[in-house]
């Protein structure tokens, strides 16, 4: 089992940037495709971005593309979310997800067995 611990979330105004982290602990995080989705207030949870073990596969939901840059340092057992150009938009809470069963991340929810407590990200404009 791995735990999930997600910071750098706040408050920050548009066109502003902010940088996500997520602390695996328990197992290794090379063990696990990642995820970080969001869920705006009164919105169901949606895809921000995925990447796969390696590093080198990532995918963009369409509403973040070319602004958004997700990353990970296995050595350091961390994935990251950059976040350029914030938009009000943007505001939600954001969780970072590990996938146990497959070398490539996924863009489906359900795909995930381990999931942190969120981090939130408030921007005004």
């Amino acid at each position: 089992q791995v735990q999930l611990r997600e910071s750098g979330g706040g408050s920050v105004q548009a066109g502003g940037s902010l940088r996500l982290s997520c602390a695996a602990s328990g197992r290794a995080l090379g063990a696990f495709a990642m995820g970080w989705f969001r869920q705006p207030p009164g919105k169901e949870r949606e895809f921000v971005a995925h990447i796969s073990v390696s590093g080198a596969n990532v995918q963009y939901a369409d509403s973040v593309k070319g602004r958004f840059t997700i990353s990970r340092d296995n050595l350091k057992g961390t994935m990251f979310l950059q976040m350029n150009s914030l938009k009000s938009e943007d505001t939600a809470t954001y969780y970072c997800a590990a996938n146990e069963h497959s070398q490539y991340g996924s863009s489906w929810q359900g795909a995930y067995e381990y999931w942190g407590q969120g981090t939130q990200v408030t921007i005004s404009s």
